[in-house]
């Protein structure tokens, strides 16, 4: 099964969520699923960030199985943020994601 993570609740949604329980199981190919894509919302693209260790760790899973790594243009813009994303992120908005997710169509969303 494919899948695709939304990560638009703030809080410790990407810190605790992805970077205590999805990452790590990305890390070792125990996840259970193909995860095809993540899309950020608000301070969440704050890990899309070069240098954030959570993004960097995100960027090397991204390279090795092809995952897409979109922000939220409106939140990166507002954050000034866009041009300093890890390698292999992206900005975007909706049609950016369903274009690029399209190529790689999951079989569920879900958003945290």
């Amino acid at each position: 099964m494919k899948v695709a993570y939304i990560f638009s609740s703030q809080g410790h949604t990407v810190s605790y969520k992805l970077g205590k329980m999805i990452l790590p199981q990305l890390e070792e190919n125990a996840h259970g699923v193909d995860v095809v894509g993540m899309f950020f919302f608000e301070d969440n693209n704050y890990v899309l960030v070069k240098g954030d260790p959570l993004g960097e760790r995100l960027a090397k899973v991204a390279k090795n199985t092809g995952m897409l790594l979109m922000g939220c243009d409106q939140c990166c813009y507002e954050r000034e943020i866009d041009g300093k994303l890890i390698e292999g992120a992206t900005i975007g908005c909706f049609p950016n994601l369903y274009g690029a997710l399209s190529v790689n169509m999951p079989d569920q969303v879900i958003t945290l």
